[in-house]
């Protein structure tokens, strides 16, 4: 069966029952100097794919919707063509959205955030009780950080190991290389804060990357590898595709989804 609804025809979707839509949510912003601005957008699609296969090779009836390729980027702001929409104005977008995606009769909704300044928690929080649809959140960087050191040396904060390496397994022809085929990428190293509580993480501020980041990495990208972006995509997919597929399956009532 079919998963993704850009390849699909109305004959298609009408023969496939969808019962869980996926809604990949992706940015335009840059990604230090060797990938590029679409890099979120990206890698929403590629695991999304992969996620929706698998859990329909399982025994779902799961559709892959487009990837929304703009998020908030209010703290990139001096960084040119960082494409912006407030967090109020996604609300309304993804209002919108989930209102379709209930027309054609599928109530089971997965947000698939790909990109860290997309806050989609408080959506979900202001759509429970407006919406007969149940809406689930992945933010798939966050789902991996049990295993990562398993797979990756340095810690990954934006266009570091994780992202490069994805990228080179999934999307390769976009990564720029220099002539002796090392990256062409500083070394996305950080400015710290002033403060104990900033370094550490007891307070949090939105961080303006212009002054954090040299070229917006912000994550070492040097050591990553193909193999490690099949390696993180099998971990996803092992974790999501069964959630989808028995969400699938799964029926709606007044105490969903508690046993």
């Amino acid at each position: 069966m079919k998963s993704i609804l850009e390849e699909m025809t109305l004959a298609d979707v009408r023969d496939a029952d969808f019962r869980v839509a996926v809604l990949p949510f992706g940015a335009t912003e840059p990604h230090n100097l060797h990938l590029p601005y679409g890099t979120d957008t990206l890698e929403g699609r590629c695991i999304g794919r992969a996620i929706c296969d698998a859990a329909n090779a399982q025994g779902g009836r799961v559709v892959l919707l487009p990837t929304i390729p703009y998020g908030t980027e209010t703290n990139m702001n001096q960084l040119p063509l960082a494409m912006n929409l407030n967090p109020s104005t996604v609300l309304m977008v993804v209002k919108d959205l989930v209102e379709s995606i209930q027309r054609a009769g599928i109530r089971k909704i997965v947000f698939l955030n790909s990109h860290g300044g997309n806050e989609l928690k408080p959506v979900l929080r202001e759509l429970h009780g407006q919406t007969n649809s149940q809406i689930f959140l992945c933010n798939w960087f966050q789902m991996v950080r049990d295993h990562y050191h398993e797979i990756f040396e340095v810690a990954e904060d934006h266009a570091g190991e994780m992202e490069t390496s994805l990228a080179l397994a999934y999307f390769p022809e976009f990564v720029v290389h220099n002539d002796d085929n090392t990256l062409r990428a500083d070394a996305g190293s950080r400015r710290p804060m002033r403060f104990e509580a900033l370094n550490e993480g007891w307070v949090s501020i939105t961080r303006p990357w212009h002054l954090l980041t040299t070229n917006s990495g912000s994550g070492n990208p040097h050591a990553a590898t193909a193999d490690k972006g099949r390696a993180v995509m099998e971990l996803i997919v092992q974790r999501i595709a069964p959630f989808l597929a028995e969400l699938s399956q799964a029926e709606l009532d007044d105490e969903f989804p508690f046993a």
